[in-house]
């Protein structure tokens, strides 16, 4: 032991037996410091430790224990479960806090404006991770949706949409439409440490567009096309979504425009025998399932590439989806998602 150590990072049984060995060796004689060094504390440890034999012996060395109980913090077992259940349920600029995302800073302020207390920046830090929360990248959603009408959606108006298709024979296709630009980077670059990659692209934006629809039995149609997406092109679609699939077709889409146009509700309400156009509720992207092939499309097929034009950019986006339709088994996996696993 003739090498000084911290004997506060030793655990309790090492230590109370350090203490009473020391204790020991002063007693018979060994001066206070001799005895820090051959036990490999130091002298002010056993200073302290001498003092507390002398006042009420070695059941006085006995250890005391370490840190907080609990309860002992700025904000009890109630206030703390409070702030807590604050912070899930609620964003900050729900509570008037001038805060877009719960970071440490917007606990602090809301403990503060709660109860008067104020914490550090490490502390909320403690405090966060013993209620099992950790720094997140957040999801984006819309002001304008209704939680309400997306319950029912998923409660109800569903499970009577599928019951009624199982009826029919029918097959639900999830359908969306996204648009894709020539300057979408996604993914990773390996650098020099502290060196930001870079990327080089060029300065002549150009673009294309697709529609998709998929089943949680891997099937996959889809139209990658240049220009507007009107009504028009959405019945095209449709038209060979119908020749394409065996039996009746429930296509559920979002709530764009298009997907309420005068044409498109023409050619659904002829095409009744084969076709039910069913619209999701607003502004719940997450909710459908092809919202995951659009990423995929964004990540592997134009992310992790560099078309130097549109043709090159449509061919790439094409031979993705060919790629994708030979496997159905990737298609399927998209529905095991936990946001879209009520259509699986």
């Amino acid at each position: 032991m003739a090498s000084k150590s911290d004997a506060r990072k030793l655990d309790s049984s090492a230590l109370a037996h350090v203490r009473r060995s020391l204790v020991h060796a002063v007693r018979r004689g060994m001066s206070q410091t001799e005895a820090a060094r051959v036990f490999g504390v130091s002298l002010r440890a056993a200073n302290k430790w001498m003092a507390l034999d002398k006042d009420g012996g070695l059941r006085a060395l006995k250890l005391k224990r370490r840190g907080r109980r609990t309860g002992e913090g700025r904000l009890n077992g109630a206030r703390a479960k409070r702030i807590r259940q604050m912070i899930i349920d609620t964003l900050p600029d729900q509570l008037k806090l001038p805060f877009y995302l719960w970071t440490r800073a917007a606990v602090v302020s809301l403990i503060e404006r709660e109860y008067d207390v104020t914490v550090s920046l490490t502390t909320v830090g403690r405090y966060l991770k013993s209620w099992g929360m950790s720094p997140q990248k957040p999801v984006r959603r819309a002001y304008e949706r209704n939680d309400a009408a997306m319950s029912r959606w998923l409660r109800h108006e569903y499970p009577a949409i599928a019951a009624q298709a199982k009826q029919e024979k029918a097959v639900i296709y999830w359908g969306d439409e996204m648009g894709l630009r020539s300057d979408h980077v996604s993914g990773t670059s390996y650098s020099l440490l502290g060196q930001t990659p870079l990327v080089r692209a060029t300065g002549q934006r150009f673009g294309c567009n697709m529609i998709s629809a998929i089943t949680n039995r891997g099937h996959l149609a889809f139209m990658v096309f240049h220009g507007k997406f009107d009504g028009r092109l959405f019945v095209h679609f449709m038209q060979r979504l119908l020749k394409q699939a065996a039996g009746k077709v429930y296509l559920i889409v979002d709530g764009h425009p298009v997907h309420r146009s005068v044409v498109a509700k023409e050619f659904v309400e002829a095409n009744a025998e084969q076709l039910r156009l069913i619209r999701l509720p607003g502004y719940c992207p997450e909710l459908n399932p092809d919202e995951l092939l659009n990423q995929d499309v964004k990540t592997n097929a134009l992310g992790k590439s560099r078309p130097s034009n549109r043709a090159e950019m449509m061919t790439g986006v094409r031979s993705h989806l060919y790629r994708r339709q030979r496997q159905p088994q990737i298609i399927r996996n998209l529905f095991q998602e936990k946001h879209v696993r009520h259509a699986a």
